[in-house]
């Protein structure tokens, strides 16, 4: 009889979605804004320092779940994801408002790790493909990636929006514009789908993060001052509802 061995099997089973729909993508929008939403929340709440170790505290808490987890699952994939999204708002928050770093110069730091995290993944395991997250080596690169990518889409979007003074909603807008090239570069000009993903991916961070600060902001700095607790409480809900959709249709998967 032939044995499998537990290591093997665990290196099978990948970790993240097996297809990319249009539902990770409404969800993937809606742990950005909502991650920009509760992050400023908790930093106007407590003290700015309390937040940032509360938000370590419970990214580290849902990425031991994520990376324990035998298999994909959505409820805890996307909790991991909805953390990182608070955690990757308060680090880009605390390298302008705490240490002082420039807009631009956040952003362009960021880029540049993002990138070269990219170069080291790609060198370590030959792909960068999110279909390959297989391995427990291969999963923390993704994790790592996708923290820096949070990170640089907050600094991206408050560049534009305060450095540029293109105001929230059209930092929005414009980067909407600049989150759909990759579909239609994919679809109708055959680009590598794995550039195509991680270039949709990096800028699902900025739209959300500007929509919600939209939402969310005083009318005096191009607001509609809906409050952060309003905006927060919708957002978490539609996350709730995608969420619970996709489980739903994984558990009629498994069962399958």
């Amino acid at each position: 009889m032939h044995r499998h061995s537990p290591v093997l099997d665990r290196l099978e089973v990948a970790k993240v979605p097996a297809t990319i729909t249009a539902i990770f993508w409404v969800t993937k929008l809606l742990t950005t804004a909502a991650g920009e939403t509760v992050s400023d929340w908790m930093v106007h709440a407590m003290a700015p320092v309390l937040a940032v170790l509360i938000g370590l505290v419970a990214l580290a808490g849902a990425m031991a779940v994520q990376l324990r987890a035998p298999r994909y699952v959505p409820w805890i994939y996307w909790l991991a994801a909805s953390m990182v999204s608070i955690f990757g708002t308060m680090a880009a928050d605390v390298t302008h408002v705490g240490i002082g770093v420039p807009y631009a110069v956040s952003t362009i730091t960021f880029a540049v790790v993002l990138l070269a995290m990219f170069v080291v993944w790609n060198r370590s395991e030959g792909t960068l493909s999110i279909h390959s997250i297989t391995t427990p080596r291969r999963e923390i690169f993704y994790w790592l990636c996708v923290v820096t990518t949070f990170a640089l889409g907050t600094a991206a979007g408050d560049f534009t929006a305060i450095a540029l003074k293109l105001g929230y909603l059209t930092s929005g807008l414009l980067f909407t514009a600049i989150f759909l090239i990759p579909a239609l570069g994919y679809w109708k000009l055959r680009w590598n789908g794995i550039f195509a993903f991680w270039f949709a991916y990096i800028f699902t961070r900025p739209v959300g993060a500007s929509f919600a600060d939209w939402l969310e902001k005083p009318r005096q700095v191009g607001g509609l001052d809906l409050g952060h607790p309003l905006v927060a409480a919708v957002l978490i809900s539609g996350i709730v509802l995608a969420v619970l959709g996709q489980q739903m249709a994984w558990r009629r998967t498994v069962v399958d």
